[in-house]
């Protein structure tokens, strides 16, 4: 079977950036269940994976705007320091979550002082060129319950 919308696909996969850094991979554990053309992954890879079967290898490199998209000067925000509920120092490359007014995102903090801290909303992987080394592993057509 070929991957097509809604087709059940496992596969296992290894993202590395473009000078060779694995970012991710999931050959060390359990392979990755999706469902192929719910937007379960970046357009890009789901664009190199469909008409692929079980058994096949996709290597594809995946620009900004296929992936998780370019960097947005729009997402970089500079807020009061006191709307944080955290106790303890606030530092660059912390996590938070954030109600953003479009649902809970995850923010980045980029800087901060003491009245003040500057979050970036961006995805981690915004502008980032993805390069996907992905071994298809099976294809199935969802059972009743998956449909």
């Amino acid at each position: 079977m070929h991957i097509e919308d809604n087709s059940i696909v496992t596969i296992h996969y290894t993202l590395t950036k473009p000078n060779g850094d694995i970012i991710e991979s999931s050959r060390d554990g359990e392979p990755l269940d999706y469902t192929h053309g719910t937007d379960a992954l970046v357009p890009g890879l789901e664009q190199a994976l469909k008409g692929k079967k079980a058994g096949d290898r996709v290597t594809v490199s995946v620009q900004p705007e296929q992936g998780y998209g370019e960097c947005s000067e729009q997402l970089l925000q500079q807020v009061p320091r006191d709307i944080f509920q955290f106790d303890g120092p606030i530092e660059p490359g912390m996590r938070f979550q954030a109600d953003t007014g479009h649902g809970i995102e995850l923010v980045t903090v980029i800087g901060a002082d003491e009245t003040s801290v500057t979050v970036d909303a961006n995805h981690p992987l915004a502008g980032e060129v993805l390069n996907f080394d992905v071994d298809i592993i099976a294809v199935r057509a969802p059972a009743e319950a998956e449909a």
